[in-house]
C-alpha cells in the first residue's frame, strides 16, 4: 500500500473530519452544561451527565475495534458521525439531555479506533509521531475553538449552541467522503455477540501481557481520568473562588489548557522519536504538580498562565505514548483492535475519576482539596509506571 505523506489531501481530509467531529463533541458538552443549568438540575448532575457519554466506551469496547478493522476507516468514521449527529439532533428537538448526549457517546466510541487506527495505516515509524501530533494539533485546537463556542454561544443562547453543533457534526460526515478507501485491517470478522466478545478477550490477553504496553496504557489512561476531571474541577472552581457564574469562563480556562497542548504536541513530535517514547513521562509527573498548583491561587492570570503550563506537559506526555501503543498494537493485534482496548482502559479510568469526583461534589467537599488531591495521586502514580517501564526496559 503507498503511504500517504503527512500533506496529502487523505491526511488533510482526515485532519478536517477529526477537526470538525471534536469541535462538536466540546461544544457540545458545555451547550448541555448549559441546558441543564437553565432546567435547575443539581450540580452533581454535571460529572453524572459525562459518565453517560463515557459508559458506551465501556460497553462497546469489545465490538468497536473489530468494527474499525472490518471495513475503509473512513467509512467507519462516517458511520460513526452521523451517529453522533443523531445524538445531537434529539437534544434540539427537547428530548432528554442524557439520552441524546449517551447517543453521542456511542458514536464517540464507534469513532476513536477509526480516528487513532487509520494512522497507523497511512505512516509508519517516526512519521507517525508527527501524523499523531498534527491529529492530536487538530484535535486540540477543535478543542480550544469548540470549548469558546459552546460556552460563549450558549451565554446568548443555548438553542444556537445546540443548533451549531448539529452544523458541525454535519460537515465532519462530509468530510469524511474525502478520506481515501484503504482496505480493511481484517476481511474474516465472525459478526457473532459470543465470538466477537472472545476475540476481545483475547485482545486483551495479548496486550495485558505485554508489560510495556500495558504500563503505556496505564499512563494515557490516567492521563484522561485526571482531565477529564479538571475539566469539571474548572467549571466548580471558577464560581467558589474566582466568584464568576457565567457560562464562558470556564470554557476559557478549558480552551487555555487546549493551546497549552498544542504547544506540548508539537514539542513531542519533534524531539521525542518512537525509540525514546520513555522521554515523556516526566512531564506527565510535572502536570499533576502544577495542578496542585494551580488549585492553590486564585489570580486569573496565573491561572491561565498555569494551565497553559498543565496542557503542554499533558500533550508533550500524551502525544509519544498514544504513538508507542499504535507501533506495538498495530504488530500484535491490528491498529483498530489495540485502540478499543486502549479506550476500555481510559474510559474506565474516566468513569472511576469521574464517579469519585461526583461523590466528592454530592459531599461537599471543598473543591480546592479536590483537586489537590487529584493532582497529587496522577503525580505519584506516573511516577510509579516511569519507574516500572525503567525497571522493564532494563530487563
Amino acid at each position: 500500500m503507498k503511504q500517504l505523506s503527512l500533506l496529502s489531501k487523505g491526511m488533510i481530509a482526515t485532519m478536517l473530519a477529526q477537526f470538525f467531529s471534536a469541535f462538536a463533541d466540546n461544544a457540545i458538552f458545555f451547550a448541555i452544561l448549559a441546558y441543564i443549568k437553565n432546567l435547575h438540575y443539581p450540580e452533581w448532575s454535571q460529572s453524572a451527565l459525562q459518565i453517560g457519554f463515557v459508559v458506551p466506551f465501556i460497553i462497546l469496547s469489545p465490538f468497536v475495534g473489530q468494527f474499525a478493522d472490518s471495513m475503509s476507516k473512513g467509512k467507519v468514521m462516517m458511520i460513526s458521525n452521523g451517529i453522533k449527529l443523531l445524538g445531537a439532533g434529539c437534544i434540539c428537538l427537547n428530548l432528554s439531555p442524557f439520552a441524546g448526549y449517551f447517543l453521542v457517546g456511542i458514536g464517540a466510541a464507534a469513532y476513536s479506533p477509526a480516528k487513532y487506527g487509520i494512522l497507523g495505516e497511512l505512516t509508519s515509524g517516526d512519521n507517525l509521531v508527527k501524523a499523531n501530533g498534527l491529529i492530536e494539533a487538530s484535535t486540540i485546537a477543535a478543542i480550544l475553538l469548540g470549548s469558546l463556542a459552546g460556552g460563549h454561544i450558549a451565554d446568548l443562547n443555548v438553542t444556537a449552541a445546540l443548533f451549531a453543533c448539529v452544523f458541525m457534526y454535519g460537515l465532519a460526515v462530509i468530510a469524511n467522503f474525502f478520506i481515501p478507501k484503504l482496505p480493511a485491517a481484517r476481511q474474516n470478522i465472525q459478526w457473532q455477540f459470543l465470538s466477537m466478545v472472545k476475540d476481545f478477550a483475547n485482545t486483551v490477553k495479548i496486550i495485558f501481557t505485554n508489560r510495556q504496553v500495558l504500563f503505556t496504557l496505564l499512563g494515557t489512561s490516567l492521563f484522561w481520568g485526571a482531565g477529564i476531571t479538571l475539566r469539571f474541577l474548572l467549571i466548580s472552581w471558577v464560581p467558589v473562588v474566582l466568584n464568576i457564574h457565567d457560562n464562558a469562563t470556564p470554557t476559557n480556562l478549558n480552551a487555555v489548557v487546549a493551546i497549552g497542548i498544542v504547544i506540548g504536541a508539537g514539542l513531542a513530535s519533534t524531539f521525542i522519536s518512537i525509540n525514546n517514547t520513555l522521554r515523556c513521562i516526566p512531564a506527565g509527573i510535572m502536570m499533576g504538580i502544577m495542578v496542585i498548583a494551580f488549585t492553590l491561587q486564585g489570580n486569573i492570570i496565573s491561572s491561565y498562565i498555569l494551565l497553559v503550563v498543565i496542557g503542554a506537559l499533558g500533550g508533550f506526555f500524551l502525544v509519544p505514548l498514544n504513538a508507542f501503543i499504535q507501533k506495538i498494537g498495530k504488530e500484535l493485534v491490528g491498529a483498530g483492535s489495540v485502540i478499543s482496548v486502549q479506550n476500555l482502559s481510559e474510559y474506565t479510568a474516566m468513569m472511576v475519576m469521574l464517579g469519585l469526583y461526583t461523590l466528592a461534589v454530592a459531599m461537599n467537599l471543598p473543591v480546592i482539596a479536590i483537586g489537590v488531591g487529584f493532582g497529587g495521586l496522577f503525580a505519584v502514580v506516573i511516577l510509579l509506571l516511569w519507574l516500572g517501564l525503567k525497571k522493564h526496559a532494563k530487563n
